[in-house]
């Protein structure tokens, strides 16, 4: 099918990204609390079978899979795009474009591309990991090919996850691995790939970069010892379009605690 004739038929088809979802694997929903309360099957909680995947919209699409796949080891699941017209820009945009019709300012200084009238277009993959599936976004000017890394828009200024709105995603880490030495790999294997935007903090202060790349490797992981989360081990990192990473080590008292919440939600789901 030709793009010309897959870009027509689109606005006709509002049940065109629920199918694309659905094709993916759905995740194995993890328990973030250790104590599980049953939810009715009339209840909405009842009706959910769990997270289904994370999405990352990206500056560079073809930069932003290497470092998922290639770095990171997930696997494509699949690939689509050129999703454009009226149904999609809708479900997608519709309470940005209407926020910028109450502030009376032109939707794209609100991020709102338009896919409506084709002017930019929609690009999704998505990679699968051992327990989530992450969706990578690209929007881009419908003159720009698939894969130019050519984006719609720039990327935000601001990155401190600390913003409300903000997001991360977060990945294990096994647990015979050494952490440091992950942490220190991650960001040998990304400056070899030119993909400078790959940081991790430490858990000591440094005042310049400089600084930070010679922090000791026994700085690269904060792991807690004590209290409630110990055993839980972590660090914050930027990834190559500047999202919010974490990756996690659970341990003692912080693995026991999580497998006993997976447990409980298991037996009350049924699974």
């Amino acid at each position: 099918m030709s793009n010309e004739s897959r870009n027509n038929d689109q606005p006709n088809d509002p049940r065109r990204r629920e199918v694309m979802l659905a094709g993916a694997a759905a995740m194995a929903g993890i328990a973030g609390a250790p104590v599980a309360h049953a939810a009715p099957s009339t209840s909405l909680g009842g009706r959910l079978k769990g997270v289904q995947h994370f999405g990352i919209t990206v500056q560079n699409m073809e930069r932003a899979f290497e470092f998922y796949t290639q770095v990171l080891g997930g696997t494509e699941i699949m690939r689509d795009g050129d999703f454009q017209g009226d149904v999609i820009h809708n479900t997608l945009l519709l309470a940005e474009e209407l926020e910028a019709r109450q502030r009376n300012v032109n939707p794209r200084v609100l991020g709102v591309p338009d896919l409506r009238g084709g002017a930019q277009r929609l690009d999704v993959r998505f990679v699968q990991f051992d327990n989530v599936v992450l969706e990578l976004l690209q929007y881009r000017d419908s003159a720009q090919p698939q894969g130019t890394g050519a984006s719609f828009a720039p990327p935000h200024e601001h990155t401190s996850p600390a913003f409300p709105k903000s997001m991360h995603v977060c990945f294990y880490i096994r647990d015979d691995v050494d952490f440091n030495q992950f942490i220190h790999d991650l960001e040998t294997e990304a400056a070899r790939r030119g993909m400078t935007n790959v940081k991790a903090n430490r858990i000591v202060s440094a005042t310049s970069e400089q600084e930070r790349q010679k922090t000791p490797l026994d700085t690269l992981t904060n792991r807690i010892t004590s209290g409630k989360s110990d055993g839980w081990s972590l660090i914050y990192a930027k990834g190559p379009e500047g999202e919010q990473l974490e990756f996690v080590q659970t341990r003692g008292h912080a693995k026991q605690v999580f497998g006993a919440a997976s447990e409980a939600r298991r037996r009350l789901v049924g699974g």
